[in-house]
């Protein structure tokens, strides 16, 4: 058992280190001036910060920082109403033909994003106009756009912890005279906020990393989100790694920050219902 221990532990480090390297990788190359760029040193050698301050002095991240805080955020917290509310019918109530529509959520899930890029261009560009407004190119359009990706995810998520709580406590709430709206808010909203906070930050990350269709969908600083600026450093005359690394390390920090913060709550709402017997 001590060799066993010993051997996991050790696989571990390495797991870890593989993961990690990236991202120090990252850091590397973003503390680098370009005349030192392409040095084979896995160290920093100087604290050159120009690269971090030419990204945060400029006004065009901070605007895309700022959509990606509300299009994240928007998403997450719509998807997690809506998730729920589909997850209680599916979980609560004997819906005609409810595991085949349950099946048919996840398979939506399951296709590749790349396939709905062109009919998703043509809907914003040519069928979702309202007189003057159109999706293409708006915060809201890339909000209710990635409900169709994160919404299927957060109703398998949330029916299995829904599960997990005993159907006799709504039976009991209803018995006190409790309507349907009162046992989902004063039941199962409150047992269920484990999986509600795990749903919301995996779909917030979800959101917050999404390149392909905040790059095709948008076309101007009142829409597009973080992950597109990094594109802008590639140019007919070259690419700024520098400024395009420290640009991705500051993209990544905050879901970094959030994961490490949040790490037990996302494997207590993972693991939710999982003892259901």
């Amino acid at each position: 058992m001590r060799r066993s221990g010993i051997a996991s532990f050790v696989l571990w480090i390495c797991l870890t280190i593989l993961t990690l390297l990236p991202v120090w990788w990252m850091l590397v190359v973003s503390m680098r001036p370009r005349v030192k760029l392409y040095s084979k040193s896995f160290l920093i050698d100087d604290l050159y910060w120009d690269n971090f301050l030419a990204v945060l002095n400029s006004s065009t991240f901070l605007q895309y920082l700022w959509n990606s805080l509300i299009v994240a955020t928007s998403n997450a917290a719509l998807v997690c109403a809506l998730g729920l509310l589909a997850a209680f019918g599916l979980s609560r109530y004997r819906i005609s033909g409810g595991d085949n529509v349950f099946f048919w959520l996840i398979t939506n899930r399951m296709a590749p994003p790349a396939v709905f890029l062109l009919p998703l261009f043509l809907l914003f560009t040519k069928w979702f106009v309202f007189g003057d407004f159109m999706l293409f190119d708006t915060k809201i359009g890339l909000i209710l756009l990635y409900c169709v990706f994160n919404l299927p995810f957060a109703i398998w998520l949330l029916k299995g912890m829904l599960d997990g709580i005993p159907l006799e406590l709504d039976e009991a709430a209803r018995v006190d005279g409790a309507t349907t709206g009162q046992v989902l808010s004063n039941v199962i909203l409150p047992l269920a906020r484990p999986g509600l906070a795990v749903t919301f930050i995996l779909t917030w990350i979800f959101a917050w990393n999404e390149y392909l269709f905040a790059a095709t969908l948008t076309s101007s600083a009142d829409a597009r989100t973080v992950t597109t600026a990094l594109a802008e450093y590639v140019s007919v005359t070259g690419t700024n790694w520098g400024e395009m690394a420290a640009m991705a390390f500051l993209t990544t920090l905050p879901a970094l920050v959030v994961l490490g913060f949040v790490q037990k709550h996302i494997v207590a709402g993972l693991t939710f219902g999982a003892l259901k017997g």
